[in-house]
């Protein structure tokens, strides 16, 4: 009797023992086949002057309508009205889901898409002007561990200049990198950049952030 219950003891545990292997496989398949997300800043250059920030927060709603449908999360968008520029940004598995969104929600297709690899975000204060200056470094001739180093010289010296830096974000194969901050004018970021560092950004935009 106690022979044939500890073989049926053993038998139970085989079989848990498999079931729990053949779910932790499956598992493991399912994750493997998920796309991994990376991060884009796709940029909309519409005409000058014509753009209006309302029209592109509509726009945006009809993103985040369809997003799911192709494995897309739009993140923010900033706007600069004056060169009709628009920034987006979103995680997703590859950039042709990002256009795929675009094309059905409302048909503008982005002029670029870059991925980058973003800093850490610091807190809006709120009280002075959001400006999004760009830097362009030339292909292969910058890395997201030299652009961290840079900002942490920025963040060493911005409180000088009146500057608050929010985050950045950086595209190793096109050397561009985007950094978003606040500040009572341009010539603040250009200032505090040139101290901590010497690079000068090629471009500053005065940019409305989306909620």
């Amino acid at each position: 009797m106690k022979i044939i219950l500890s073989l049926s003891t053993l038998i139970l545990a085989s079989s848990i023992s498999l079931h729990v292997c053949a779910q932790t496989k499956k598992a493991e398949t399912s994750a493997h086949n998920l796309p991994e997300k990376n991060l884009y800043l796709d940029v909309h250059q519409l005409t000058p002057g014509k753009v209006k920030f309302e029209d592109v927060a509509a726009a945006h709603l009809k993103d985040l309508a369809v997003e799911k449908k192709y494995g897309v999360h739009f993140i923010n968008y900033w706007v600069n009205e004056e060169q009709g520029l628009v920034y987006c940004l979103s995680s997703t598995g590859d950039s042709s889901s990002i256009r795929k969104t675009h094309a059905e929600a409302h048909g503008l297709l982005p002029d670029h898409i870059f991925e980058v690899t973003e800093g850490s975000a610091a807190a809006l204060i709120g009280n002075k002007n959001l400006f999004l200056d760009i830097h362009k470094l030339g292909a292969g001739n910058v890395t997201a561990a030299a652009v961290a180093d840079a900002h942490k010289k920025d963040l060493a010296v911005q409180g000088k200049y009146g500057v608050n830096f929010i985050n950045y974000w950086v595209d190793e194969k096109t050397g561009v990198v985007m950094c978003l901050s606040e500040a009572a004018d341009s010539s603040s970021i250009i200032k505090t950049h040139k101290e901590a560092h010497g690079l000068i950004p090629v471009e500053i935009l005065r940019v409305k952030q989306g909620q």
